[in-house]
Formats: structure tokens, C-alpha cells, sequence
């Protein structure tokens, strides 16, 4: 609606004759609000709080649940292409380290933080070889900022000096020893390494940390850049177990093909073919 006699305040708000501000925002912003801010509840509870707070805005009750419910389903396709993409993504690569940034009040604001940090990354990434997925994630208690994510760093690589720290973890209520790194604590505030190489479970707990969290809440990837997502490689008629899909364009391969680059034997894709074969996105 237009109300009359208003003006434009410099936060985004509108400011009416009286001096009362109102917020000026559209339908999909306040999905996106609201969405976020009910993720915790059930998908049908936060479909009925979502649906009730979106009505006034509409003419009719099957309007806003019509609006509520294509949205809603764009969500979820959105997160399964997500899915898809990590899962691709994490499966060509390498990872050695489960890292944790948490950031100190003394030494940033949560704004700065996220930029600071996300340059940072960018730069180890760039001049050092860094591959990295990772998401954004508050704490339940305080909803403090946390970064977690999977990285590759390569050997020799790493800045400053990794350290082991008596800590207290509240959540288990028990001392552990943690991996710190001198060089992203003196910048941040603190950070915790976990080896995913040493301890073979931790790799698909790190990775089926990161999918969890991105389902509850739909929150975004971090990648590095040229993060591949497809293997590009020629296979063998025998390691074909069936053809799929539209004109049988799609290929069922057997678990540890063998990769080939034209006329070149680089390996089966567990045994050192995936990482001499190109890749691509």
C-alpha cells in the first residue's frame, strides 16, 4: 500500500507525517525473514506461523498459503541442489582439517569478522593453495557467530604455530586437549583444528555436520574459489553397469573405474585416478 505525506528514512524505513516509522520491505524479503527466524519449529508448525504472519499483506487466506507454499517448495529445491553441489564438490577433493573460528569481542565485531575473515581465507586460498567448504553457524545459547568448515591445507602451509590447549568443553563437561593455531588467535580470537585424516570417522562427521546445518536453517555455502565439481575423465565400455536417463546420456559406473585421459591409463578413481584426472564445474 502507498500511504500518503511519507518520507524515506536512511535505514530503509518509511517515516509517515506523525514521525512513526515503518518498515518497507517485500513479500520474499519477509518470507526470507520469517523462514529463518521459525527454523527451529516443525516444517508444518513453521508453514502455519509463516502463513499467519504473511496474511495481512494478501486478499485472501488461499493466496498467502499459495504464496507461502510455491515459496516454501523453493526452499527445498534450493537445498537439494546444494546437497548435490557439496556432495559433488567434497567427494574430489581432499580435506585434512575440521576447523572452528570463533571471533573475540576485543579484537572484532561480528560484521567485521565475517569480512575480515572471509578475506583472509580468500588469500590462503589464492597464494597458498587452501581448499575450503565451510558455513556460518550461531551457537543455541548466546548465538554467538561461528565459522565451521572442512579445509585442505596443504603441507608447509600452514602460518604461525599450531599449539595444544587444557580446555574446558562446556557441553561435555569435561577438559579436553584442543589444536589451536597461533597465527589465527592472535587475529580472531580462537580456533580449534581437528585432524579428519587421523580419525577416519571424522571426515563424514565434519562433512554431515555442515549438510545438517545448511538443512535446518538454508544457510549458504562458503567455498573457495575453483572448487571443482565434476571429474572429467574418459571411462571403459566394462566399467559401465547401465546407461540412464534422457537418450541413456547418463552412465552407472561401477565403484573404482578406471580414468583415462584419451589414449592415457591414470589410475581407477580411488587409486590415484581422481587426482590426476582433470576437473571441471
Amino acid at each position: 500500500k502507498e500511504p500518503s505525506e511519507k518520507g524515506i528514512g536512511n535505514d530503509g524505513t518509511e517515516i509517515s507525517r506523525n514521525g512513526e516509522k515503518k518498515r518497507i520491505m517485500t513479500k520474499k524479503e519477509l518470507f526470507e525473514e520469517l523462514y529463518v527466524a521459525y527454523h527451529k519449529l516443525p516444517k508444518n508448525k513453521r508453514k502455519a506461523v509463516i502463513v499467519r504472519k504473511m496474511r495481512p499483506y494478501f486478499d485472501t487466506a488461499e493466496e498467502t498459503e499459495y504464496y507461502v507454499d510455491a515459496n516454501m517448495n523453493r526452499k527445498r529445491r534450493n537445498l537439494i541442489c546444494r546437497r548435490i553441489r557439496m556432495t559433488r564438490k567434497v567427494n574430489l577433493q581432499t580435506f585434512n582439517y575440521f576447523v572452528t573460528f570463533t571471533y573475540a569481542d576485543e579484537k572484532h565485531t561480528e560484521e567485521s569478522f565475517k569480512r575480515v575473515l572471509k578475506i583472509c581465507l580468500r588469500n590462503f586460498s589464492n597464494r597458498r593453495k587452501w581448499k575450503y567448504i565451510g558455513v556460518w553457524e550461531r551457537s543455541p545459547q548466546k548465538q554467538r557467530l561461528h565459522f565451521h568448515g572442512i579445509f585442505y591445507i596443504p603441507e608447509g602451509t600452514m602460518p604461525g604455530q599450531m599449539i595444544d590447549v587444557n580446555d574446558y568443553n562446556f557441553k561435555s563437561r569435561r577438559r579436553r586437549i584442543t589444536h589451536q593455531n597461533t597465527y589465527f588467535n592472535e587475529r580472531f580470537g580462537r580456533c580449534d583444528f581437528e585432524s579428519v585424516v587421523r580419525v577416519p570417522m571424522m571426515y563424514d562427521r565434519a562433512v554431515g555436520y555442515i549438510l545438517k546445518y545448511i538443512e535446518k536453517t538454508g544457510e549458504r555455502l562458503v567455498y573457495s574459489r575453483g572448487t571443482p565439481m565434476y571429474l572429467l575423465t574418459d571411462v571403459e565400455e566394462k566399467d559401465v553397469l547401465t546407461r540412464m536417463g534422457e537418450e541413456n546420456r547418463k552412465l552407472l559406473l561401477v565403484d573404482n573405474f578406471e580414468c583415462w585421459d584419451g589414449d592415457k591409463y591414470l589410475g581407477r578413481v580411488n587409486e590415484g585416478g581422481k587426482e590426476l584426472a582433470k576437473k571441471g564445474n
